[in-house]
């Protein structure tokens, strides 16, 4: 064997001893840069894998709201969701508008917003769950930015809200809600609720009495699994047409006192006004 060969054949011993001693075992040089990439690779894409995201509408009486709605759902950019309509009581067309454009519709025969929430979320898949009211309408890129930054620190959560008015007195009101959920000074909602499905199932869902303040409740519950967030970079347009029927004198008075009732005492009793 000529010195040059013998020389070569060393060389090639040796760095495979190193490369082998370097991956923890002994491997080929060929194709040891190529699995080590592809190794990366898969470990990259199981960080970035994204939870699959349930939406649930409970709708009573929605069928003036809710197709659009559920059509801006279907214009969502992401596709790994599935939207559950629970028509809870109704005695309009929710049910039909509700069939057409939903993956499952449930209906239910008395009306009762906590119990169609709890059973939409029962009957839920995904891994995030995103309760949206019938009349609030996700920007096209709002799944896809809940999926990204709705993270395992995070327990409960809400996203920017917009009035579906430029009305100066609607703006206002939603510019304050927008600061005070950004900051926690509350832990509240715009249409949209965001947590994880297991930790919902571990509380039991929302209380099925509460009908006033009953998202500010669950969130606080949820807060033993982790932080509140409000997430800016995805807006929901809700409607204002109980600040239309009612005024916005009325309601930001109403709002108030039920904030300081909740300190001092059980609000179960408590009930909405039926707005359609």
């Amino acid at each position: 064997m000529a010195l040059s060969q013998v020389v070569k054949h060393v060389f090639r011993m040796e760095l495979k001893d190193i490369v082998g001693q370097f991956a923890g075992r002994t491997l080929p040089v060929k194709g040891f840069s190529r699995k080590r990439s592809l190794l990366r690779r898969s470990r990259r894409h199981k960080a970035r894998r994204a939870p699959t995201i349930s939406v649930i509408i409970p709708a009573h009486n929605e069928e003036r709201y809710l197709r659009k709605t559920l059509l801006a759902l279907r214009r969502q950019s992401f596709r790994k969701f599935e939207v559950i309509v629970v028509a809870n009581g109704c005695t309009d067309r929710t049910e039909d508008v509700a069939r057409e454009l939903c993956d499952r519709l449930v209906v239910l025969s008395q009306k009762c917003l906590g119990v169609a929430r709890n059973l939409g979320a029962r009957m839920a898949k995904g891994d995030i769950l995103v309760f949206l009211d019938a009349d609030t309408l996700l920007d096209r890129h709002a799944l896809r930015t809940i999926s990204e930054r709705f993270t395992r620190r995070h327990a409960a959560g809400t996203v920017i809200g917009k009035p579906d008015s430029s009305r100066f007195a609607y703006r206002v009101i939603y510019g304050v809600k927008n600061l005070i959920h950004r900051t926690s000074l509350h832990h509240g909602s715009s249409g949209v609720i965001l947590c994880w499905r297991e930790h919902f199932m571990k509380l039991g869902g929302f209380k099925e009495n509460l009908e006033v303040r009953e998202n500010s409740e669950l969130m606080k519950r949820l807060e033993r699994f982790g932080r509140y967030t409000c997430i800016r970079k995805a807006t929901a347009v809700t409607s204002m047409r109980r600040y239309d029927q009612r005024g916005v004198g009325r309601m930001c008075w109403m709002w108030t006192r039920l904030w300081f009732e909740s300190f001092f005492r059980d609000l179960g009793d408590r009930k909405y006004e039926t707005i359609r």
